[in-house]
């Protein structure tokens, strides 16, 4: 038996070692148990290292482009306050509220609430309609009951001229692409804050205590494990997390796709700064062809009643007298963020593409050379799990079932960790919230008692469903009735169309959708 200068005993023959050899050694089973407690934290403190670049940069990314979305629908209603005042003043002021209610809920529908984007839209267009219509009428008394049936004209009369439906358009599109991608930017940062938080099982800490401090027992602490050593024990260990990989590399995909659309055709940026000159584009089409369309209002709803000689002797030019000033792209606002949407998408793009295969590139990356293991140049002077010599067994693949013959770490692949099944349908929801944003359509999901409704915004797929490019859509056709305001001329050529043949057409193909299903 060696003994110390002190003459103390330098090995024994212990037989009550648990994980390193039992045999002569210099370890008690009270050192063996600190070396596992030590592994545990070493192995914990590790992965929560070689996570800190993807989970930070989840983290940053997302505040960044929450900050920039967020200022530049504050600057962009700053904007359009500050120009309309200049341009329209009074009558503005008057009816600010409309627009006030139009960023409002584009705000809300960002941020998560359960806004429908097109219903908010012709919902703005119509409020519009009604006050300029009043203010361009201002001889006449307008009633609420004449404003619905106003209301009824919009999409025949196109008062707007074209801009609505193409505005429409661009703004669902470009939000649905912003709020899905910030969301995505979300679940990436919490997937991985969960996943890194790592669960390690007592088979995986007696496998790397015997990695880690198993040499220093044989007084060998300067002999680093070899690298496919380290490599069937950290797959073992990370055998769950290396699953979620599939499912990650689809939702980084999809994140990329929908990157794509954020830098060209639903670029919020461009879409929200001119949004001023087009509404103002609207209104000036409104103004110029105000006498046709208040014509054809009065043939379907009737004549009002005039509102007596105070009011009648203001004029039109009295209402709107100024155009709207050109559009310039240097007055592009200053965002918190120093910086446009497109050099923010090409940052993102860069760092997610390297954050492909990350959970399953993992056991690579914490077995680097140098780092935890003595590398493939030194494989006979580097530490098995026995004794310091090559490291014979074949290194397992990725994946829960392929650790069934692991020979460091006992892995029962019948047993999923539940925290990681979790995630996995966390990525699998979001990647198809991105392909449907990818395609320009928002989902929600509907409660299964409830088909033909639902919550939310968008068109209410559940599935990928066709792309309306140009904003338009089957829509039902607008019924013009009389208004109990004022007689209907017999000869008006505006008719109520029969609602007999569009309702039994459409109760027939809702019969023909049900059946193919």
């Amino acid at each position: 038996m060696a003994v110390t200068a002190r003459g103390a005993p330098l090995f024994e023959k212990r037989t009550h070692l648990r994980v390193c050899l039992q045999g002569n050694t210099c370890c008690t089973e009270e050192m063996e148990d600190r070396f596992g407690q030590q592994s545990k934290q070493d192995f914990e403190n590790l992965v929560d290292e070689m996570s800190h670049t993807l989970r930070s940069t989840f983290v940053s990314r997302h505040k960044r482009f929450d900050e920039f979305f967020l200022e530049l629908l504050e600057n962009t209603e700053r904007s359009l306050n500050d120009m309309f005042m200049r341009t329209y003043g009074k009558p503005y002021m008057q009816n600010a509220e409309v627009f006030e209610n139009l960023f409002a809920e584009l705000k809300r529908y960002y941020t998560g609430g359960n806004v429908n984007l097109e219903e908010m839209l012709n919902d703005f267009w119509s409020r519009l309609l009604e006050r300029m219509f009043t203010l361009l009428n201002s001889q006449y008394v307008i009633t609420e009951d004449y404003l619905e049936c106003i209301s009824k004209y919009t999409d025949q009369l196109k008062p707007f001229g074209d801009v609505p439906r193409k505005l429409k358009a661009q703004v669902t599109r470009a939000f649905i692409a912003a709020r899905t991608f910030v969301q995505g930017l979300s679940v990436g940062r919490e997937v991985a804050q969960r996943v890194s938080k790592v669960s390690s099982t007592p088979a995986c800490i007696r496998a790397v205590t015997k990695m880690l401090y198993c040499p220093f027992c044989q007084s060998m602490p300067g002999v680093k494990p070899c690298k496919n050593y380290c490599l069937n024990v950290m797959k073992g260990c990370l055998a769950n997390q290396a699953d979620l990989d599939p499912e990650w590399n689809q939702y980084i995909d999809a994140m990329l796709l929908v990157a794509q659309r954020l830098e060209g055709p639903f670029n919020i940026e461009s879409v929200m700064e001119p949004i001023d000159v087009k509404i103002s584009e609207a209104i000036m089409i409104m103004q110029d062809n105000s006498a046709q369309v208040s014509y054809r209002v009065f043939q379907g709803c009737g004549q009002p009643k005039p509102a007596g000689i105070t009011r009648s002797a203001r004029g039109v030019s009295d209402v709107f007298n100024a155009r709207f000033r050109p559009y310039s792209p240097e007055e592009r606002p200053t965002t918190a963020t120093g910086t446009s949407l497109d050099r923010l998408v090409v940052d993102i793009k860069e760092k997610l593409k390297d954050f492909k295969k990350f959970w399953s590139n993992l056991p690579e990356a914490m077995c680097v050379e140098d780092r935890v293991t003595a590398g493939n140049a030194s494989e006979e002077e580097c530490w098995n799990g026995h004794t310091k010599g090559r490291y014979f067994p074949e290194v397992q693949k990725d994946g829960l079932t392929n650790q069934v013959n692991n020979p460091e770490v006992g892995v029962d692949i019948t047993r999923p960790d539940t925290l990681i099944r979790q995630q996995i349908m966390a990525l699998r929801v979001m990647t198809n919230k991105l392909k449907n944003a990818y395609n320009g359509n928002d989902i929600y999901f509907q409660d299964s008692s409830d088909e033909g409704s639902g919550s939310g915004s968008g068109s209410g797929c559940t599935e990928v469903c066709p792309t309306y490019m140009d904003g338009t859509a089957a829509t039902e056709i607008p019924v013009v009735r009389a208004d109990r305001s004022g007689p209907v001329d017999n000869s008006a050529p505006l008719c109520a169309p029969s609602v007999a043949l569009p309702t039994m057409l459409a109760l027939s193909a809702l019969a023909l959708q049900r059946q193919w299903r």
